[in-house]
């Protein structure tokens, strides 16, 4: 859909950090007054894991260069099969507390149906690809 490569697109943010992720500045990094939709998600920490309860944290680990490589091959995939307008994808590493947001994916196109389906293919491909190494933690 989008003919540019994703480097030569001002429509795409891409980071991996150890700062918390400001979901409400990609919502507005989104923006774009063609937009019809905008969908945001964010994945949480939570207090457990499969076979764990108890959990107080979640550290993880990428090298973020190859990290960013993998989140741009996905998204730039994303931007062929959708009309996107915007799209950001932003990964957490280090350590995070309970709540905290590990990655979030933003979207916006002109109608509801591509924002949603591109949002969930980007967050299903960085959970299914390793982007990193993440593991539960308890706090002592």
């Amino acid at each position: 859909m989008n003919e540019r490569p994703l480097a030569a697109r001002e429509s795409v943010w891409i980071d991996v950090t150890d700062q918390p992720i400001d979901t409400q500045a990609l919502s507005v990094f989104v923006g774009d007054p063609a937009a019809g939709s905008s969908v945001v998600f964010s994945g949480t920490v939570r207090n457990h894991s499969p076979g764990r309860s108890g959990v107080s944290h979640l550290e993880y680990e990428a090298y973020a260069d190859v990290a960013k490589a993998k989140i741009a091959e996905i998204v730039d995939e994303a931007c062929a099969r959708w009309p996107i307008l915007q799209i950001a994808a932003v990964h957490r590493v280090g350590s995070l507390d309970i709540g905290e947001s590990a990655v979030c994916v933003a979207v916006s196109s002109a109608h509801r149906k591509d924002s949603f389906d591109a949002c969930r293919y980007v967050i299903d491909e960085l959970k299914s690809r390793e982007i990193g190494r993440a593991s539960c933690r308890e706090r002592v």
